[in-house]
């Protein structure tokens, strides 16, 4: 782990831009995302953004937009559920997009498959619903998962399987591999077991080892590598790490376009799978005269139900080659050099009578993490701002960072010391109806604040982002909480989108 001590930010820009560069040397290596900065995302610096939220979603670029929007005005295509020539010109481009994602992944067409999903968690369900859990077999999972990934313990318990939570340790949130391995033993060979992990946390940025993938192979596992935060800023090369199931949503990776994800699987543990139904799209035949009659498409037809979003299935391949012509090497080496310096002044802002101005969740140095910085800020007596009110502060400013505890509970409860009895209470009753009601009314109950506030990096940020953000925080030195402004509430629409995220 590479160990450092916290620098203070050097009073202009142009003397911290210095300090960073000669101490960061990765950063200018890769000076090419300088001009991509420049021009496929020119909006941001033309319209004041700083935009710290690639963990939630991935930025487009311009040239993406246009490739895309001209392949669709220059040709005629209709749904590939057919042998016309506008079907077969677009089964053409689905089956390339299908091709290029095992390409861009290293994944061997003989050893893997790709099913086109609406997202990361719509491949997760189809794992969920279709995989053979029963009595004797396990579903193992970290506190550290998205919750699509939790969702997946419904389906085990409702086929009688046992479902195991491996707990993550403050203060980086990670979880020893011997703790692992102890639950990994525990496997009986003659039931199917799966083992679900982020190869890196949506939360606290940690990266878990990816030699577990093969640990729990060795013990009779079937594993499901959760990489929708990973991917965008890493390398994961499916000819090195072999899992079983990869849950991928592409806006995460390059923006454009939502609503298209994907299952990538092995053939073998593909085969162990059971669909509890069928669709239009996934049989070669069926029948209403007998009760049962039907044949499902062998590979990914049988798992991709109704029609696929075929018209936008081209962008993907699109995006992944903006993101190949980049360089996800040299997106990793920026975003860790950011990330890095972030990091020290971070950990270095104080408040006057000496007090950390915040509290980092998971790792405060570089090493086996990405750029996802989790945090809550804290005024000199120790009492934590509401994260209603910094949130706000950052809008004002149109700095877009992300709040809550980012559909990763598990991390969320032990970051905050949260107990079993202590949200025991809030599954007895009426649930709070939004994650602001559920706040309020367990800060007015124990007086903690359970909201983290999360930044994230990714193949667009630079320097000045986070010099920004910096130059931001020190704003809240020697502030009192209480003195601060409430935020205004948010409406009603906004409390659905943020629960339903």
């Amino acid at each position: 782990m590479t160990e450092f001590t916290p620098h203070p930010t050097p009073a202009s820009y142009a003397d911290a831009l210095a300090d960073f560069v000669q101490r960061y040397p990765d950063y200018v290596a890769h000076a090419h995302l300088d001009a991509l900065r420049a021009t496929d995302y020119a909006r941001l610096d033309r319209s004041g953004h700083i935009y710290l939220d690639y963990t939630g979603g991935g930025l487009y670029a311009a040239s993406q937009l246009r490739k895309h929007h001209e392949l669709l005005a220059d040709n005629v295509f209709g749904n590939p559920h057919s042998q016309n020539p506008t079907s077969l010109a677009m089964t053409h481009l689905v089956e390339q997009a299908r091709d290029y994602v095992l390409h861009f992944f290293h994944a061997d067409p003989a050893e893997y498959t790709v099913i086109f999903t609406s997202n990361a968690s719509g491949a997760l369900k189809l794992v969920g619903e279709s995989y053979p859990f029963t009595p004797g077999g396990q579903y193992a999972l970290l506190y550290d998962n998205h919750n699509s990934v939790n969702g997946i313990r419904e389906f085990a318990r409702a086929h009688g399987a046992a479902v195991r939570y491996i707990p993550v340790s403050l203060p980086e949130l990670r979880v020893p591999t011997a703790h692992v391995r102890d639950v990994l033993a525990t496997a009986n060979p003659a039931h199917a077991n799966l083992f679900s992990f982020p190869a890196q946390s949506n939360f606290s940025g940690v990266q878990h080892p990816l030699d577990w993938v093969e640990m729990a192979h060795a013990r009779g596992w079937d594993v499901l590598l959760d990489s929708a935060a990973f991917t965008p800023t890493n390398r994961l090369d499916l000819s090195q790490v072999k899992p079983d199931f990869v849950p991928l949503s592409f806006y995460k990776i390059f923006g454009y376009p939502t609503g298209v994800g994907a299952l990538i699987a092995r053939h073998g543990a593909l085969a162990k799978l059971r669909r509890p139904w069928f669709a239009g799209g996934t049989i070669t035949i069926t029948s209403v005269q007998g009760e049962g009659w039907h044949s499902l498409i062998p590979g990914a037809a049988g798992f991709e139900d109704g029609t696929v979003n075929y018209l936008n299935l081209p962008a993907v391949e699109i995006g992944l080659r903006h993101i190949e012509h980049i360089g996800i090497d040299a997106i990793h080496a920026r975003v860790m050099a950011l990330t890095g310096w972030l990091l020290e002044q971070m950990t270095g802002l104080m408040h006057s009578n000496g007090a950390p101005l915040m509290h980092i969740y998971g790792p405060s140095q570089p090493g086996a993490r990405g750029g996802t910085i989790a945090f809550t800020l804290c005024d000199p007596a120790g009492e934590e701002f509401d994260f209603r009110r910094v949130e706000a502060a950052a809008a004002e400013r149109l700095i877009s960072l992300r709040t809550g505890c980012f559909c990763n509970p598990g991390d969320g409860e032990v970051a905050h010391h949260l107990g079993r009895e202590e949200m025991a209470c809030y599954f007895t009753g009426a649930a709070p109806s939004s994650f602001y009601e559920f706040y309020d009314l367990l800060h007015v109950a124990t007086g903690k604040t359970p909201s983290t506030i999360r930044v994230s990096l990714g193949l667009a940020s630079n320097f000045a982002d986070v010099y920004t953000f910096v130059r931001f925080l020190e704003e809240f030195r020697d502030r009192r909480a209480a003195e601060l402004p409430w935020a205004p509430e948010p409406t009603l629409p906004a409390i659905r989108q943020r629960d339903a995220a």
